[in-house]
């Protein structure tokens, strides 16, 4: 999943308008987790390099930008989110997490003996961060894009072997729906969809 998600435009950040062609993006969950866990588990919520990167950057790649004629757009371009927005992300999956187990009643402990390492490889806001309207007097809250969140699981035992891996990704293709969240509306509804999907499979 990882080396094959593209960014598309999606955006026109300084005007709050949004292009016609929408991405296509492979919406979806996969999994390989077979048995339900029977211990408490520890959830260890990471970024992917690249998504750390783009914290105070563009993404390195091209096919990653938007394409915009706004080269130095963070919004437009899914970069210069800040880290304050990307440690907000991560706490959002965390909670999303801690809900689902617990109504699921699956144990969260820090000294579990099974941890579950998931990783947010890509985030899209549908709002301006804080740090992407500091870096862009034209943009304003009122701008708004598709957004979205594609994460990536394993499922290891204390010795550090895989029990199994679970990814999903969503991201909105509607900009009629885009516009009424904040700024990670569509992202936090990759990650309750997620939540509960894996609660699920560990449950079963």
């Amino acid at each position: 999943m990882k080396s094959s998600f593209k960014i598309g435009l999606s955006s026109l950040a300084a005007t709050g308008l949004m292009a016609l062609n929408a991405p296509a993006f492979a919406n979806g969950y996969e999994s390989t987790l077979t048995t339900a866990v029977t211990t408490p588990v520890k959830v260890d919520i990471q970024l992917s390099e690249d998504l750390a990167y783009r914290a105070n950057n563009l993404p390195k790649k091209l096919s990653d930008r938007g394409g915009v004629a706004r080269l130095n757009s963070g919004f437009s371009n899914n970069g210069y989110y800040g880290d304050k927005a990307l440690n907000d992300l991560k706490k959002r999956l965390e909670r999303r997490l801690n809900e689902r187990f617990e109504r699921s009643g699956i144990t969260v402990s820090e000294t579990a003996p099974v941890t579950l390492k998931v990783i947010i490889e890509n985030a899209k806001p549908n709002r301006p961060t804080f740090n992407q309207l500091s870096k862009e007097p034209s943009l304003s809250y009122q701008s708004f894009g598709l957004g979205g969140a594609e994460i990536s699981s394993q499922l290891v035992d204390a010795s550090g072997k895989s029990l199994g891996e679970a990814n999903y990704e969503w991201f909105e293709n509607f900009i009629q729906d885009a516009q009424f969240g904040g700024t990670w509306s569509d992202a936090d509804i990759a990650f309750r969809r997620y939540a509960k999907k894996i609660s699920k499979d560990l449950s079963r």
